[in-house]
């Protein structure tokens, strides 16, 4: 029975369609990288310029005007093969995609087609559970991007109500990484997260190589979701793959994951319906978190490849090769297991301190003088909280790691305590200045001075009595209350620690009686 997911589609229940089909995803993912220049011509990569101003005769296709290939575009590409564990071609070249569409200037786009520069390849993945799932990659290749289309009127931002289009072409030409993999079986009901781990490891690994700023929410990286069903089996490797689907640009960790899963919804709808899934592609919908119709998808004969007459062939030195092969960083999930060690953490904080995107935060957080659990402890607390209420990565915080280390440190020196850091905190993301700037311009300093301590310790016993007996008897567990007394009434500036010792100094059993 399908079940109404909105008003554009019929879904079936995931666990029914999963139950009746095997999920067959691929994932193709997009990597701008972070070189000064285009991939073909002298052209800055600056984002955020005003529209067409980052362009000339090559990236826009003018007759006579000729390429040279990015030498940096090369070395990224190949490390990034190298770390994918891929084969490098020891001689490849590129290839005219030829379709005609507004933001590509020449009427083609130049990539690689049956010679890519990287190939064969896997990435291992690690889910939330801690299993690792292999990934194969079929290839790694390079290629320019598109400029972007600009639909102005509307609400949707897309042509569809749109009054009028513009192109900004400073985006076109600019260097490409697109990394393909083969089918990806086997994920059943985990394919989603299959999915979402995938991204975010090579995220992570993309970042670690400095190849990429891999800011999504920018496009500097986005994936191509394809996805498609096939009827369960007892021997699955016989069963033909189904008709897929691509669904485009699709620009979060999050968003890849509710796409696939929406797609097994919607797909096993309309195979349980007796319908047919057309080959095409599809527009991710963030808001409604659903997936329409683009346009039927093509087939590689399609684009007419053919050579690109103007770009020699290249054939990368081994010894080159090898040389870059030596400038790669520790891998990311080797790297995280040392670390862990390092800190002494179980593999559910390791794991959580991964999701929540904190890895590299409490590292430099560490290296600034924290400790492990108190590095841990604010980026997977406090800021978390706060992060989430603001809805921005960890990363995007108006913090760093040498300002949790000296929040820490006066929390360490008694000068703080975790109240009054909080507060600190909360003028540091204001932009107050420093730890220590906001201290002193808050005045959060903990009072020590045991005049002020005493006669707050003397009020709270006064206006509790019946705990100062308990404690007098000997029940010292419930100066807890008295010492919460007195932290209220001095707004959390009491030294705790001080407070408790005046309140048994005080209340001390009478030893005498």
């Amino acid at each position: 029975m399908t079940t109404s997911l909105s008003q554009f589609a019929e879904v079936l229940d995931y666990d029914e369609a999963l139950a009746k089909f095997d999920p067959v995803l691929g994932l193709e993912v997009h990597v701008e990288l972070n070189t000064n220049t285009k991939m073909f011509c002298g052209c800055s990569t600056v984002f955020g310029a005003e529209p067409n101003t980052q362009v000339c005769p090559v990236c826009l296709g003018l007759p006579g005007a000729l390429p040279v290939l990015n030498a940096t575009g090369l070395e990224s590409a190949i490390r990034i093969g190298l770390a994918l564990n891929c084969s490098i071609a020891q001689w490849c070249r590129f290839a005219r995609k030829n379709y005609f569409y507004p933001d590509m200037p020449k009427n083609f786009q130049t990539s690689q087609y049956d010679e890519p520069i990287a190939f064969d390849g896997y990435l291992d993945v690690e889910l939330e559970d801690g299993e690792t799932f292999r990934v194969q990659i079929e290839r790694a290749h390079m290629e320019e991007d598109t400029g972007k289309s600009l639909h102005i009127g509307g609400s949707t931002g897309r042509i569809q109500g749109a009054e009028y289009s513009l192109v900004d072409y400073n985006r076109a030409g600019i260097p490409l990484i697109e990394i393909v993999t083969k089918p990806i079986t086997g994920a059943g009901e985990r394919a989603p997260e299959v999915a979402r781990a995938y991204v975010a490891a090579l995220r992570e690994l993309l970042k670690a190589l400095k190849v990429s700023d891999v800011k999504m929410e920018q496009g500097s990286m986005r994936c191509d979701v394809n996805a498609s069903l096939r009827i369960r089996a007892q021997d699955q490797d016989a069963v033909k793959l189904g008709t897929r689907t691509e669904t485009k640009n699709v620009n979060s960790l999050r968003s890849v994951e509710r796409a696939v899963k929406y797609e097994i919804s919607r797909q096993a709808a309309v195979l349980v319906d007796g319908g047919t899934i057309t080959q095409e592609t599809r527009h991710w919908h963030e808001d409604t978190g659903i997936t329409t119709s683009g346009r039927p998808k093509s087939d590689a004969d399609d684009y007419r490849y053919f050579p690109e007459p103007d770009l020699v062939p290249i054939a990368p030195d081994t010894a080159w090769v090898e040389e870059l092969r030596g400038t790669l960083p520790e891998p990311p999930a080797l790297r995280r297991r040392r670390l862990q060690g390092e800190w002494g953490f179980s593999d559910k904080e390791m794991r959580d301190l991964y999701n929540a995107g904190a890895v590299e935060l409490v590292e430099s957080t560490v290296a600034a003088g924290a400790s492990p659990a108190a590095a841990r402890k604010w980026w997977t607390g406090e800021l978390a909280r706060l992060a989430n209420l603001a809805e921005k990565p960890l990363a995007e915080m108006p913090v760093t790691p040498a300002q949790i280390a000296q929040l820490q440190a006066l929390v360490d020196g008694g000068k703080l305590t975790d109240t009054l850091a909080r507060q600190a905190l909360e003028g540091v993301l204001a932009g107050e200045g420093d730890p220590e700037q906001v201290v002193e311009k808050r005045g959060l300093v903990v009072v020590s001075d045991d005049g002020a301590l005493g006669e707050a310790v003397d009020r709270a016993i006064e206006a509790n009595p019946g705990i100062a007996d308990k404690i007098r008897a000997g029940k010292v567990q419930a100066a807890g209350a008295l010492i919460g007394a007195v932290m209220k009434e001095m707004r959390g500036k009491a030294d705790a620690a001080r407070v408790r010792e005046l309140v048994i100094e005080r209340l001390a059993p009478d030893t005498d009686a």
